[in-house]
């Protein structure tokens, strides 16, 4: 996937696929290879792609996107026959399915905002009994709404496409599987399944990344994309009422009036996604500690994320920048606001700058009073209602402009209620796989921070290697206030937006904007230097961490990984299945072992014809036990986090 080249609309790349020859099908692949390291050169809306040294391809993409067929064209003199047209639009990358609010309406009925604490919501006797009296004598209610036949042939359509894939995994799934998802995803987009859409081409663009060797490519982001298509195309034909809105989810959400507020800057954070958008949100709380957000997304790069957070927010007349607007205030009237809390630019908003709030203060100080437990418990039920963007960071949904256009935003359709606020004492690092993690005592639970972004055009990184010298010897036992966005995980986990400042309490720092330098740090103790026994501090009391081995739900994890990244075949060469499924059953897994086998089972499984041929094998039943085993793992990997940070886990139900 070249990032030189604008996006194309899932539509267009299906078009062109499938107008090609069986001859020239073959020759796909290697046409995306040969395109990948040509020159590209930018003109205004026409990017020029040079084929060779005598033909050029151009896409025309007003608006930054390449929207019909016709748009790409090719010198060359096979002419729009040509493999070229279809290799150009295999090597861009996706043009963005709005990826729109699961929950929107919530099937967990949760709240608009996440506030600090639960409050009920009780309907009063009087006005439960004047409802049931203005209904009209023997009304019946209607039946609930089921799914259109357009949208079951687009669920089944979505399926097999996903099945395919499956089948072939990602080193088999090519540029015509990948073009079979896309056609599948612009049919389940014309039906009116947007969420379903949405996660085939999250699907596509982690397929891209695999077979490009992508740095940023991480295998779960396939997984979790290709579990979430084949469940939904599951379920959508027989759901009918709430959940199906649910599962069909919504292009664009509402903005509706909401008078006058009073924000209270909270943090900021970057957005950098491999769809190509990056931009920056800021966060804000009113006086009742529901949150705001002021979103900047487009496409760009990391740079646009770094030039972002100095550029004026677009609410109102106000000239505050991200960068100062999470650490001041804002007074917003004639505000208007969608069910996720982002905030609109409309015409008639109104908005000027108003004194901040520490987070030590009234009314940010709130957000930290509410047990760990009971922040753990919101944000893993807000995660059943969010299907999971390999990017986790662009929301598909439309700012309200005051143009009437609409602009891409930040979140993924979240409120908040996956944002964590801990105070937290340094106590350590950890390496990862992935890097240094820092650990730190929170209420006498020792977990894991790791920076929320790797690229390294953003501080993430550098910044926790300076806090990371906190944890070894400058101010061992530093407390600190942070702001996390909670990671699922056997062990306590959760990746790092924002902290207070190491030497300044009052103030903070936005981790993926902010560089701390070591002249922020506590200057380091001099030799000989006695320590007073008032000033000593007690070494915290951590609890030892649960080992990951006492529940070896990776057997079968690590089972359905291999079969996204390899295909079925992987699955089905002879090898120690038996012993691991025995050694789950033996943890008292004994579903997770029967999900085992049956995976390895109808990965094996091939008929003979009356001649001894093989048959194609069935790729539904293959699909079926995957995804079995993929929800199952998500399920348990969901418990066994919420059993490492002492909170209930949210059921299946709430799906």
């Amino acid at each position: 996937m070249s990032p030189l080249l604008p996006p194309v609309d899932p539509s267009v790349t299906a078009q062109l696929v499938a107008a090609l020859t069986p001859r020239l099908r073959k020759r796909l692949d290697a046409g995306v290879a040969k395109l990948a390291g040509r020159p590209v050169a930018r003109d205004g809306d026409i990017v020029r792609l040079a084929v060779d040294d005598d033909t050029d391809l151009e896409l025309h993409a007003p608006g930054g996107v390449v929207t019909t067929a016709e748009a790409i064209r090719c010198g060359c003199l096979l002419a729009p026959d040509c493999l070229h047209r279809a290799a150009a639009a295999s090597a861009a990358p996706v043009a963005e399915i709005p990826d729109p609010v699961a929950g929107e309406p919530s099937l967990t009925k949760a709240p608009r905002t996440a506030p600090p604490t639960s409050v009920p919501v009780t309907t009063s006797p009087a006005t439960a009994g004047s409802a049931a009296d203005d209904a009209p004598a023997g009304a019946v209610d209607p039946a609930p709404e089921s799914a259109t036949p357009a949208q079951r042939t687009a669920a089944a359509a979505l399926h097999d496409a996903a099945a395919a894939v499956l089948e072939a995994g990602a080193d088999g799934a090519g540029a015509v599987l990948q073009a079979e998802l896309l056609r599948a995803a612009h049919t389940a987009r014309l039906a009116g399944l947007p969420r379903a859409a949405g996660r085939a081409v999250a699907v596509v663009t982690a397929l891209r990344a695999a077979r490009d060797a992508d740095p940023a490519h991480r295998l779960g982001d396939l997984t979790t994309a290709l579990r979430d298509v084949l469940l939904l195309a599951h379920r959508l034909p027989e759901a009918a009422g709430p959940e199906l809105a649910g599962l069909r989810g919504r292009v664009r959400q509402p903005y509706t009036p909401d008078g006058s507020l009073r924000l209270y800057g909270l943090f900021a954070e970057p957005v950098l996604t491999s769809t190509g958008y990056a931009g920056t949100v800021t966060w804000t709380a009113d006086a009742a500690g529901r949150l705001y957000t002021v979103p900047d997304v487009a496409p760009g790069g990391a740079a646009r994320t770094a030039g972002s957070a100095d550029r004026a927010v677009r609410i109102g007349d106000t000239s505050l920048t991200h960068r100062e607007l999470s650490r001041a205030g804002l007074a917003v009237s004639g505000a208007t606001v969608s069910p996720t809390g982002r905030l609109g630019a409309g015409a008639g908003v109104r908005a000027v700058r108003a004194p901040g709030a520490s987070w030590r203060a009234e009314p940010l100080d709130r957000l930290w009073a509410v047990p760990v437990a009971e922040q753990i418990a919101r944000a893993l039920a807000s995660d059943l209602d969010v299907p999971k963007a390999q990017d986790t960071g662009l929301a598909g949904d439309t700012g309200d402009t005051s143009d009437g256009s609409t602009q891409p935003t930040a979140q993924d359709g979240r409120d908040g209620r996956d944002l964590l606020f801990l105070d937290v004492t340094l106590i350590g690092t950890v390496r990862e796989a992935a890097g240094e993690c820092l650990l730190a005592d929170c209420d006498g639970l020792t977990v894991r921070l790791a920076a929320a972004h790797d690229d390294p055009a953003l501080p993430d990184r550098e910044n926790l290697r300076l806090l990371a010298l906190l944890a070894h010897g400058r101010g061992p036992g530093t407390r600190l206030r942070v702001v996390a966005r909670l990671t699922p995980a056997p062990l306590p986990r959760a990746v790092l937006l924002a902290a207070s400042h190491p030497t300044d309490p009052d103030t903070h720092v936005d981790l993926g904007l902010d560089r701390l330098r070591r002249a922020d740090l506590p200057a380091e103790p001099t030799a000989g230097t006695s320590v007073g026994a008032g000033d000593a501090r007690p070494a915290p009391t951590v609890q030892p961490a649960t080992a990951s081995d006492e529940a070896p739900v990776h057997l079968l994890r690590r089972r359905v990984h291999q079969a996204a990244s390899g295909g079925r075949r992987v699955l089905a060469f002879p090898g120690s299945k038996e012993s691991e499924a025995a050694r789950l059953r033996r943890y008292g897994l004994g579903t997770a072992g029967a999900l085992l086998t049956a995976l390895h089972a109808t990965a094996a499984e091939r008929a003979r014809d009356p001649f001894g041929r093989l048959l194609p094998a069935d790729t539904g039943r293959f699909a079926t036990a995957w995804l079995g085993a993929a929800v199952y793992t998500e399920e348990v990997d969901r418990a066994l986090c919420a059993a490492a940070w002492g909170a209930s886990s949210p059921g299946l139900d709430s799906r």
